[in-house]
Order: structure tokens, then C-alpha cells, then sequence
């Protein structure tokens, strides 16, 4: 089994999660999604982390969280405010290939219908903008490869993945 590790880096909605399951059963791969982790760890929703901690704690241990993973051989969806944690993503570099699932800022927000529970980090008085606009150069930054989504169905996109993976471009 190849023991390489794709990480799946992203916008909320860009599909990390939906898609990187099933690139990683194409890929013949585990899945780990570490907002799963997160949740787990702290026995709340990441919504109600945020809420209940605030953003400084969410963060932290979201960091906390990535630095403390040891697998291989495994597609990993990460939580799109992982970007923030430089720590966080030299470790995720360490561990494998970063693919970076792009989307527009108008396809992101076609996408999200759940803002309010489905625990996107929006600093006070944050816009969707705001956030997008600071978290693209730090995508871009940390990316090893990137896949356009838009206009991608679920299908198309895990397609993607797997020839990123299987191409090592």
C-alpha cells in the first residue's frame, strides 16, 4: 500500500470531507477528517466549541489536534481555518501531499447553507469576505497542488484528487 498521505486543504463547502472519503476508497487509502478529531477531543460540535470557548480556544486546539497526528497511508479533510496555524501546517506538510481544493468566493457561498451550525471560524464582525479574502494567499501559500472546483460535481472532483495522487503533479 502506498504510504504517502493526501491532505485536503480548503474554502467550508469545497469538499474535503464529501469528496476526500471517497478519493481515499478510489486511492485504496484510510480517511481521517480532523474536524471529526477535533469534535471528539472536546466532546462538542465544533460550532458549539466556538461558541461555548470562542475562536482563541478553537484554534489552539485544532492546532493541538493536527500536530498530534501519526498516520500514513491516509487522505486527511482538514478544517478549512487550519490555514491559520503555521505550526499546524509544517506538520501537515511532513506528513504528506497538500491539495488544495479551490473554489470561487461565489461557489463557496452557493455551497454553504448552514453557517450558523456548521462551525466556520468568523472573527467578531467577520464577513464570509473577509474571511475568504484572508484565507486565499494562505491556501495558495501552503498548497502543493490545486484543483478548481467550480462547476465540479462531487464525482468530477474526487476524479481530480485521485489523478493528483496517483500523478504526483
Amino acid at each position: 500500500m502506498n504510504r504517502e498521505n493526501i491532505i485536503l486543504i480548503g474554502m467550508p463547502g469545497s469538499g474535503k470531507s464529501t469528496c476526500g472519503v471517497l478519493a481515499a476508497k478510489a486511492l485504496l487509502k484510510n480517511f481521517f477528517d480532523t474536524d471529526l478529531l477535533l469534535q471528539n477531543l472536546e466532546s462538542l460540535r465544533l460550532q458549539d466549541i466556538i461558541n461555548q470557548k470562542g475562536i482563541d480556544y478553537f484554534e489552539t486546539a485544532e492546532e493541538a489536534a493536527i500536530l498530534s497526528l501519526e498516520i500514513q497511508g491516509t487522505v486527511i479533510a482538514t478544517g478549512g481555518s487550519v490555514i491559520y496555524s503555521e505550526p499546524a501546517m509544517k506538520r501537515l506538510k511532513a506528513l504528506g501531499r497538500i491539495i488544495y481544493l479551490h473554489l470561487s468566493y461565489d461557489a463557496m457561498c452557493e455551497r454553504i447553507n448552514n453557517i450558523t451550525t456548521r462551525g466556520i471560524v468568523l472573527k467578531n464582525g467577520e464577513t464570509l469576505l473577509d474571511m475568504y479574502n484572508e484565507r486565499l494567499p494562505l491556501y495558495e501559500k501552503y498548497a502543493d497542488c490545486t484543483i478548481d472546483c467550480d462547476g465540479m460535481t462531487v464525482e468530477e472532483t474526487v476524479e481530480a484528487i485521485v489523478a493528483k495522487a496517483e500523478n504526483n503533479t
